[in-house]
Order: structure tokens, then C-alpha cells, then sequence
């Protein structure tokens, strides 16, 4: 596994510590905004922002598809297409796409441990958003 965060010096083999403080410091502002968690088959998870204002996103290098977790629950403080401002750009989320931290850090330390990943969390595939934005 590899731990990459925005400005900082990548990490080769992290543990559960080293994962959560890395999610725990990241904000949504300034050099420290994204971060990603990384497998030798090309899987990866990545997110953006910090505290309460995180969107996550994860890669299946077996399909090429490209994922945005959301929850089951809208969050009533971001409604859809509020954008989500970090050190790469900016991104329109949908309401059910916003979550915080310690969310995160559950799920970065799963897919570290390779466990299931949690159950709050689902994916919508955004594969085609992606492709079609890059053209």
C-alpha cells in the first residue's frame, strides 16, 4: 500500500495510525486538501477536503470504473451541486457525497486492512462523468 497526501512526502507500507492522522489533517484549504490510499493492483481510494467536508472516491483497476461514495441520508447543510473547494479544484457534489473525516479514516482503514469496506458507504459510478471530462 501506498499513502499519498497533497505536499507531503509519500508513504510506503502505512499503518492504521499513520492513515487515520494523515485523514485527521487534512482541510479543505491550503497544501494538505487530498490525499490517497493506493494497492498494487491500481486500486485506490482518494479524497478530498478535511473535518466535516470530505468527498471519497475509489478506483477498481480490474474494470477501469471510477466510483463517488455517497450515504443513504442527504445532508441537509450542502444541497445538491454545492461545490466542495480544494487544493486540485473544485467539485459539485450531490447532497448524499459529503462526509466527514472520521468517516473517512473508517474506510481508508479498511481497504488498508484489506477488509470489507464499511456499510454506511455506497458507491455510484461516475466513470462516465470522468471520461467525458477529460475529452
Amino acid at each position: 500500500m501506498k499513502l499519498e497526501v497533497e505536499m507531503k512526502s509519500p508513504i510506503l507500507a502505512p499503518n492504521e495510525t499513520q492513515v487515520r492522522n494523515a485523514i485527521a489533517r487534512l482541510k479543505s484549504f491550503g497544501p494538505n486538501s487530498f490525499a490517497s490510499l493506493s494497492d498494487v493492483h491500481g486500486n485506490y481510494l482518494q479524497v478530498a477536503g478535511g473535518g466535516i467536508t470530505c468527498m471519497l472516491e475509489r478506483r477498481d483497476a480490474a474494470t477501469g470504473r471510477h466510483f463517488r461514495g455517497f450515504k443513504l441520508e442527504k445532508n441537509s447543510n450542502y444541497p445538491d451541486g454545492t461545490r466542495l473547494v480544494f487544493g486540485a479544484g473544485e467539485i459539485a457534489l450531490q447532497s448524499d457525497e459529503w462526509f466527514n473525516h472520521t468517516e473517512i479514516a473508517e474506510v481508508f482503514t479498511a481497504f488498508l486492512g484489506g477488509n470489507e469496506l464499511p456499510p454506511f458507504i455506497n458507491w455510484r459510478d461516475v466513470s462516465d462523468i470522468l471520461s467525458s471530462r477529460s475529452r
